[in-house]
C-alpha cells in the first residue's frame, strides 16, 4: 500500500471540478519537477448504468465528491502547491497538532493527515472492486409508471409496471394482451415511460 516513505493524503476540491483539480494539479508536479515525490493522484469513481428515456447509460460516478487522493512522500514545496497553486483545490484534510519549532513553544498548527493503511487499502478496494465487478443499474421506474414496450414480440404495447426487480434488471409489467390482463417480465432497457 505505502511505496516508501509515501502514504495517501486526502485533498479538498470544489464540488464537481474534481477530475479538473487533479488534472491541473498533475500538470503543476510534472511542471515543478516534482514526480518522484508523487506515485498517484485519484479520483475514486464507479460506474453505474442509468435508464434514460428508454435507454441504458453507462456514467461515471464519483464516490467521494469534492475530495482528491494523492500518494505521495510530502515536501514543503508540494504543499504549497496544493494549497496555493491549483485552481479548484483548496487543500488537505488536516487535524490540529501542536508542534515546537527549534525547541521555541509549542504552537498548534494544521498538519496533513494520512489515511490509515486500513483506510486507504478499504477505498483502493473500493475502487478496484467497481472496476471488476458489473456495474449497478440506477433506474428511474416506480410501481405504477405506465410504460411502452419497445423491443420484443409485445413491442408496440403499453403497460403499468407491477414490480421492479432490480438484482436482475427486470420489470414486472401488466399489459392488455386480447383483452385479459398478462404479467410480462422485461429487461429495463425493452421499456420506456410513457
Amino acid at each position: 500500500m505505502c511505496d516508501n516513505n509515501k502514504k495517501w493524503y486526502v485533498l479538498r476540491t470544489a464540488g464537481g471540478k474534481e477530475k479538473k483539480a487533479k488534472e491541473y494539479l498533475e500538470k503543476e508536479i510534472e511542471r515543478c519537477g516534482l514526480q518522484d515525490l508523487v506515485s498517484q493522484v485519484l479520483v475514486p469513481t464507479e460506474k453505474v448504468y442509468t435508464v434514460r428515456a428508454g435507454k441504458r447509460v453507462l456514467v461515471e460516478k464519483i464516490l467521494y465528491p469534492g475530495y482528491v487522493l494523492i500518494q505521495a512522500e510530502l515536501s514543503g514545496e508540494l504543499q504549497y502547491i496544493i494549497r496555493n497553486e491549483v485552481p479548484h483545490m483548496s487543500g488537505f484534510l488536516t487535524e490540529k497538532r501542536e508542534v515546537s519549532h527549534d525547541g521555541g513553544k509549542p504552537q498548534e498548527e494544521k498538519l496533513p493527515v494520512p489515511l490509515r493503511d486500513d483506510e486507504a487499502r478499504r477505498i483502493l478496494g473500493e475502487q478496484d472492486e467497481q472496476a471488476v465487478t458489473d456495474v449497478e443499474t440506477v433506474i428511474d421506474y416506480k410501481v405504477g409508471d405506465p410504460v411502452q414496450i419497445t423491443d420484443g414480440p409485445f413491442s408496440g404495447f403499453g403497460g403499468t409496471v407491477e414490480e421492479i426487480v432490480e438484482d436482475r434488471s427486470k420489470l414486472k409489467v401488466m399489459v392488455m394482451i386480447f383483452g385479459r390482463k398478462t404479467l410480462l417480465e422485461l429487461n429495463f432497457t425493452q421499456v420506456t415511460k410513457e
